[in-house]
């Protein structure tokens, strides 16, 4: 008997997904737990395993199309079944992601008896109730039937004109009242999502943001709504840290099984200063204050088709080689997209690494409910004033960092943001924890 593959649940505050890629095609051979398709939501990005084993009968949902959780969106047969497989072409990608599969009812639209079936292409043309109801999510919905408005008159901005939450929020703020029943309807897309984050273009080229992109310019237009974004920069001596990484990291590595990197000396003297000044760790809560008991430290991971911000959870009580085992893990776990939504959430204050690029600073924009959020750019060596005991200077070169911090201006003053700073630099500059 077929076994269906369904749209996965990846969180309790996640209700749809878009499969971006299908790793398989019909009638190829698939074991149980080998990933079978990705999918993109608007927390992380993750590659599916195949629930049985056998032959992948028929793909219902194409590449670039969002569903609800729990939406059919192909089947698996039994090696017995596989002739029954290999009829259906692979659906199109994306270009007819505007009429995705919604329910399982889809399922059972009579197949034609004829095995040599050009295309499974697109089905009869939708009512535009039916239209309305393939673009728009539940919520969307309501919210249009609460306020009387035509969903063909809101232009939505989610993957293949799909309306978000947002879109008809913008609408219902733009209108004035009795505008919905006057506006100029929207004009059906007839482009289609680039499912592959990395497809290449050449200029002149109009390419559609694929999913992730649209949840980043959406949650950075957000914080800079929200947040009272201020910047300060420090200058800080790493030379001690160099010396003492490069010393080590063979040993380090031979010892725990783990590169040692930069990162743990950042996130520890982060950690130190944020216990020291638990304001920057805190976030805004409508008119109050949430002192967060323990520091989940988010740290931005630059992907090959976006950004995503992993959390290390409880990092307050790791030591050294448990930060740099954990920040390596995410990291790797990212790249591959096998990020739980849970790891993905919580953060209280967060880690960008601009300088891994070149970059000498950035200037990040916070990561929401975070109040806070710190800079790291490039390790440059440079001619430096340097001071003795006896208080005589020297020009010597340094290995030098520079730092920053973007801070809500709401909940943090410029003199904490300046105190939490100089502690970071203080930590970083008299390294003496043991690394293990």
């Amino acid at each position: 008997m077929p076994t269906d593959i369904v749209m996965p649940q990846m969180g309790e505050s996640i209700f749809e997904g878009t499969i971006t890629k299908w790793l398989k095609k019909p009638g190829d051979k698939v074991q149980r737990d080998e990933p079978l398709f990705e999918i993109s939501t608007d927390k992380v990005d993750a590659e599916i395993p195949a629930p049985a084993s056998g032959v992948l009968q028929d793909i219902k949902v194409a590449e670039g199309a969002t569903v609800q959780v729990n939406t059919v969106v192909g089947t698996i047969s039994s090696d017995g079944e596989s002739a029954a497989a290999k009829p259906a072409a692979q659906p199109p990608q994306a270009k007819k992601e505007s009429v995705p599969a919604k329910t399982p009812a889809s399922a059972t639209e009579p197949k034609s008896p004829v095995p040599s079936a050009p295309t499974q292409s697109a089905p009869a043309q939708a009512s535009p109730e039916e239209a309305d109801h393939a673009r728009s999510s539940p919520l969307v919905r309501k919210i249009a039937r609460e306020h009387n408005i035509n969903l063909a008159q809101v232009s939505g901005t989610g993957l293949g004109g799909r309306i978000t939450k947002q879109d008809i929020t913008a609408f219902l703020e733009k209108s004035e009242p009795g505008a919905a029943a006057t506006a100029t309807p929207a004009a059906p897309s007839a482009k289609s999502e680039v499912s592959s984050p990395a497809l290449a273009s050449v200029p002149g080229d109009l390419v559609p943001m694929n999913h992730m992109r649209k949840i980043i310019a959406q949650r950075m237009i957000e914080s800079r709504r929200t947040s009272a974004h201020v910047h300060c920069m420090f200058e800080v001596d790493l030379t001690r840290i160099v010396q003492l990484r490069n010393k080590n990291k063979s040993a380090f590595e031979k010892r725990n099984g783990a590169r040692l990197t930069f990162m743990p000396f950042f996130s520890r003297a982060a950690i130190i200063a944020l216990q020291q000044f638990p304001i920057v760790n805190a976030s805004i809560e409508g008119e109050s204050i949430r002192y967060h008991r323990h520091v989940n430290l988010g740290i931005a991971v630059a992907l090959d088709w976006g950004l995503i911000v992993p959390v290390l959870k409880n990092a307050d009580d790791l030591n050294f080689l448990g930060l740099q085992r954990g920040i390596s893990d995410l990291g790797e776990r990212a790249r591959s997209k096998k990020l739980k939504t849970e790891e993905v959430e919580g953060s209280t204050f967060t880690i960008t690494n601009p300088g891994q690029f070149g970059a000498v600073f950035g200037l990040p924009i916070i990561n929401q409910p975070n109040s806070a959020i710190m800079g790291i750019g490039g390790i440059t060596k440079a001619p430096m004033v340097v001071t003795d005991e006896d208080g005589n200077d020297s020009i010597a070169i340094r290995s030098i960092v520079h730092l920053t911090l973007g801070y809500d201006h709401r909940l943090i003053d410029g003199a904490v943001a300046d105190q939490f700073m100089a502690q970071v630099k203080k930590t970083l500059e008299n390294w003496t924890e043991e690394i293990g």
